[in-house]
Order: C-alpha cells, then sequence, then structure tokens
C-alpha cells in the first residue's frame, strides 16, 4: 500500500493546491450561517435594511467563491485521481510482462484482467472521493462543532449525541463489510475465469452439447458475485436513511430546546437557525465520512490485489553482472545434466538431459505425449529455469546473461500459432524493426505463405484480427514461421511447428528451410516421423529422459522406442526409402 501511495509524489504542487482549495471551500460553507445569523439578528429584527443588504452580498459573493473552489477541486480530483491510475496501469502492465511462466501460473490471466481494470478503477474511484471528500468532512466537522459551539454553548450537547450515533452506526457497517470486499474481489475473478474459458472453449462446448452445464457454472458464478453485491449495496442503502434520520430528529431537537431558550430570553432566533445549520454540517460532514467508509474497504483490498502484483519479485530476472555473449559465436546449445521440476511438482518432468546442438545442424526432439519435449526447448529461452544442471547457448550458461541479448538470437515459434491485431506485413516483421519488403517477402515464400497472402486484396497489408481469428490455422502457423524467419536469428526453435500443416505443405516447407537457416541451429520439436528424418541428430525422449539419439536410420536399427514410434506412422516401405527419395526438392512460388 504504501508503494501506491508513493505515486501521489508526482501530484503534489497540485495536492497542495487543492488541499488549499478544500480549505477556502469549507470556510465559506463555516461563514454563511454567520451571515444568516447577522441578517436575522440583526437586519430583520430591527428592521434595518443596510444591514440585509451589506451581509446579503457578502453572503452571495462567499457563496461564489465557495463554488469556484468546489469546482475546481472536483476538477483537480479527477486529474490526480486519473493520472495515479494510469500510472498504476502502467506499471502493473511493465511488471506482468517481466513475469516468468512461474508467475503466471501463480497469478491466473483472469485475476491479472481483474487487478489491471477492475481493482485500478476501484482505487480510482476511491481516491476521488478522499481527495473531494475526505479531506473536506474532517475540517468541516470540527469547524461547524467550534463554530456550533460559540453560537449556543448550552445545546452543544445535542451535536455530541448525534456524532456518537453516527459513529456508532460507522464502526458496525465498517466491522460487517470489510471482510465481504475480499470475498467480492475472488469472486469477480472467479466470473472472470469462467467467461473466459466459456468464450475461448466455445467450439467445444457446443461440440460437445456442454451449454446447459456451463451456463450453470456461469450462473453459480454470477449469483454468488450479485449476492455479495446486494450484500454490500444494502449496506450503503440503509447508511443514507440512517443518517437522515439522525439529521432529521437531530433538527427536530436543535428547535424544540432552541425554542425554550429563545423563550427564556437566553438565545437569539438567528443563534439558532446558525446552530441548525452547523449541526447539519456536522452530520453532513460524518455522512460523507461514512460513504468514503463504505468504499474505502473494496478500495483497499483492491490495493492489496494490485500491491501483490507488484510486489511479486519475478523468479527468472538478469543477472547483477550479466555476461556477454563471445564475439563470433554462431548460436550453439547445450545441456549438461539439466533436471527440471515445475513449481510446487514432486516429480521431475525432465531427468540428467544432456546433448550438444551445432550451428548448421538440424536436430529433432521426439516422444510419446508428456514426454517433456516442449518443457525442454522451453528452458532455452528462460521461459523456466532448470533445477538442476545447466543450459548454455554459445558456451554461456543462460542465467548469466541478459534475457532480452538471449532472445535476441532466438527464433521462437509456439505450438500454438499466435499472431497480434495489425496487418500480415507488421505480423512478420515483429521481431525485426526495420524489415525490408524484400526480407518480409522471402520470408513468406519459405514459409510456404504465398499463396493465401497473393489471394488477398491488400497483400501484405491485409488486415488480421485480434489473436489472428479471421485466418485459419494453418495460416496462422506459417505466418508464425515466417516472423521467425524475418528475424534471422542464430537459433531456431519450431516447438511442434508443423502439425497444423498438411504432408504437402510441410514437405514444401522442410525443402526451403534450409535456404533461410543456413548456419544457424535447428531445434524441431515433432510429432511426426517424417518431418525430422533428415535431421542431422535426433534425440528421443520417453518419461523425461533421452533413451536414444543419433539418424534416422541409426535409430531404427538401435532404438526400440524410436522405431516403435516410427512404425506406427510409417509403411515397412517407407521406412525403408532413404532421406533423399523421401524429401525431394518442391518448387515454390514466390510473391510477386
Amino acid at each position: 500500500m504504501l508503494r501506491l501511495i508513493r505515486y501521489l509524489k508526482a501530484y503534489i504542487w497540485q495536492l497542495i493546491l487543492l488541499v488549499g482549495l478544500v480549505y477556502i471551500q469549507v470556510w465559506t460553507d463555516l461563514q454563511l450561517p454567520d451571515y444568516m445569523a447577522t441578517i436575522v439578528n440583526t437586519g430583520i429584527v430591527n428592521k434595518d435594511n443596510t444591514v440585509i443588504w451589506q451581509n446579503g452580498w457578502q453572503m452571495l459573493l462567499v457563496a461564489l467563491l465557495g463554488a469556484c473552489c468546489t469546482i475546481t477541486v472536483g476538477y483537480l480530483a479527477s486529474k490526480i485521481a486519473t493520472g495515479f491510475s494510469k500510472k498504476i496501469r502502467e506499471d502493473v502492465f511493465t511488471k506482468v510482462e517481466s513475469f516468468s511462466m512461474q508467475e503466471f501460473d501463480h497469478f491466473s490471466t483472469a485475476s491479472l484482467i481483474t487487478r489491471s481494470t477492475n481493482d485500478i478503477q476501484q482505487i480510482q474511484m476511491v481516491l476521488v472521493m478522499i481527495l473531494r471528500l475526505v479531506l473536506m468532512a474532517p475540517i468541516m466537522g470540527v469547524g461547524a462543532i467550534v463554530k456550533a459551539y460559540q453560537k449556543a454553548p448550552s445545546m452543544s450537547w445535542l451535536i455530541a449525541l448525534a456524532v456518537a450515533v453516527v459513529i456508532a452506526v460507522i464502526v458496525t457497517v465498517f466491522i460487517i463489510a470489510f471482510p465481504k470486499f475480499k470475498i467480492l474481489q475472488k469472486l469477480v475473478d472467479r466470473l472472470n475465469l469462467v467467461t473466459r474459458e466459456n468464450l475461448t472453449g466455445l467450439k467445444v462446448i457446443r461440440a460437445f452439447n456442454n451449454q446447459h452445464r456451463e451456463e450453470n457454472k456461469f450462473d453459480k458464478a454470477n449469483t454468488d458475485l450479485t449476492r455479495v453485491n446486494l450484500f454490500v449495496n444494502r449496506i450503503g442503502v440503509i447508511m443514507q436513511p440512517i443518517m437522515m434520520l439522525v439529521m432529521n430528529v437531530t433538527s427536530l431537537a436543535v428547535v424544540w430546546v432552541g425554542a425554550n431558550l429563545i423563550e427564556s430570553g437566553n438565545l437569539q432566533i438567528g443563534d439558532m437557525m446558525a446552530f441548525m445549520q452547523y449541526a447539519m454540517q456536522v452530520i453532513i460532514a460524518f455522512l460523507l465520512i461514512s460513504m468514503v467508509f463504505i468504499m474505502i474497504p473494496r478500495g483497499s483490498v483492491s490495493g492489496q490485489r494490485i500491491a501483490e502484483v507488484l510486489a511479486t519479485k519475478p523468479a527468472i530476472i538478469d543477472p547483477r553482472k550479466p555476461k556477454k555473449f563471445p564475439l563470433g559465436s554462431k548460436g550453439s546449445v547445450e545441456f549438461k545434466n539439466v533436471t527440471f521440476t515445475y513449481p510446487n511438482a514432486d516429480i521431475p518432468v525432465l531427468k540428467n538431459i544432456s546433448f550438444r546442438a551445432e550451428p548448421g545442424q538440424k536436430t529433432a526432439f521426439i516422444g510419446s505425449t508428456g514426454s517433456g519435449k516442449s518443457t525442454l526447448v522451453n528452458l532455452i529461452p528462460r521461459f523456466y529455469d532448470v533445477t538442476e544442471g545447466q543450459v548454455l547457448v554459445n558456451d554461456r550458461d543462460v542465467r548469466t546473461v541478459k534475457q532480452k541479448e538471449l532472445c535476441a538470437k532466438i527464433g521462437y515459434v509456439p505450438q500454438k500459432g499466435i499472431l497480434f491485431s495489425g496487418t500480415i506485413k507488421s505480423n512478420v516483421a515483429y521481431g525485426v524493426n526495420d524489415a525490408s519488403p524484400l526480407t518480409i517477402k522471402k520470408a513468406i515464400n519459405i514459409a510456404q505463405a504465398t499463396d493465401f497472402v497473393m489471394k488477398s486484396e491488400k497483400k501484405l497489408l491485409a488486415p488480421i484480427s485480434q489473436s489472428g481469428s479471421n485466418v485459419s490455422g494453418g495460416q496462422k502457423q506459417r505466418l508464425s514461421i515466417a516472423r521467425a524467419i524475418a528475424k534471422n536469428p542464430q537459433i531456431y526453435i519450431f516447438d511442434d511447428t508443423f502439425s497444423a500443416l498438411d504432408f504437402k505443405t510441410d514437405a514444401k516447407l522442410r525443402a526451403a528451410l534450409p535456404k533461410a537457416t543456413g548456419n544457424a541451429t535447428v531445434l524441431i520439436v515433432a510429432q511426426r516421423v517424417s518431418t525430422i528424418m533428415q535431421a542431422d541428430k535426433i534425440i528421443v525422449l520417453d518419461d523425461g529422459m533421452i533413451v536414444g539419439q543419433g539418424t534416422h536410420s541409426e535409430l531404427l536399427k538401435s532404438n526400440s522406442v524410436y522405431r516403435e514410434i516410427a512404425s506406427s506412422q510409417l509403411s515397412e516401405s517407407e521406412l525403408s526409402q532413404s532421406n533423399s527419395s523421401l524429401m525431394r526438392p518442391l518448387a515454390t512460388k514466390e510473391i510477386a
């Protein structure tokens, strides 16, 4: 919370001005009953029009000054609160971008979205109320009590009694409401999670006719949130009539006691009217505070949730004294006795992995589902850090170099193609700031994306919707491959990239790929044996361990696991064919 408060330092002068204007605003409000008392006691009783006009004009000027201060305070409060929330939102986004996969496993995506939107909005609303009301209410309450005591000391007990009742109500509401706000934000997280899950899995839900089940799940999350929201809102609704009741009873008591004092000659009518106004100002001040007390618990919970994100230290950070990659290094990758266990898991996913991938070579990984293939390649760009052992790039432990420099050497294509809203050109050139049209066209040609790009009316400038929703899975994957090729990195990582492609496109792409990769290190995770038959080295994984290394022909002879995988996918005649006959170069069509 203290970290969030520090953001206000940037608005120190505006805060000082706002406090000064609040003080003037309260001063004007406290002066008006005095003028009214003078008009009644001196002007009306003595029929002195001069006093009436003189004090009337002064009242008008003071009221106008107060109105100007109120407007300016509202403007400054809104400006400070929106600027404050903008800064927090930027820092939260920056912080989330620095998170490793381990932090994303801790904070769900739905929760991070809620914290970046709803929670920050709650903080902004509370801050506006604090700047506009909390700063004003105590000054006005104390000032009104002093003024009321000066006007009619004998009736001060009425205000003390009213204040005691109001404080008791506020404390009771606070004790009841605060725990509910913690529950409320968790329920918002839950609703976002269910909604996101439904929207992303809509095809599967419809295919299995489970709309009713998902509707029930959403209805439960929605009902739970509504129930807690209603409880909190009812508390807020109860506050107003209670305060109005206290205010009206106090007014009635002031008139009753004041009338007796006026009758006995111990109080003037104007002073009684002024005292009533001051009593109302005291109660209004506590009413404003009570409104803030309804908002502050929820804002406090939201602030704690934001502070939790900002205070989280990423598990993967740059070293204090980073090393540089050797000059002239070309992209070698080496694993030395690597063991990896996911956070909060008991069993290692990878066990004692050791191999070396040299520049200019194609190294492939194959194995059954869950054998750890994708996990292995995810350790290279430091999506996770190894539990034991070392991952070396250019003979440097990846933990000893800057992440930015490490990722600059890697062209990564994930299992699921990811595109961003923009154009085909902006997506292919995503990893290269100054990519030329020729570079982009060449990357698209190699990725076998020429056909559908040419069919588009705007070609390279054809729009891509959010997440690439306006292109097919295969097109999305080919553009993802083109993005990595355009970067021209030292290390290519294809994480089961070719699974979304048909066999013909897969073969064309693999035939064209050597022209792009050149002397780079190529790492391929694959399910198809045909995709990796030409690899210089094939590493077979089983249950997180390496059970075989070698070429396609060597493994067919010596490794039972690889032979079983190959036999399940290829016929005997295909297995006996040479790599050269299986992988004939295929012509590719180029962009005009």
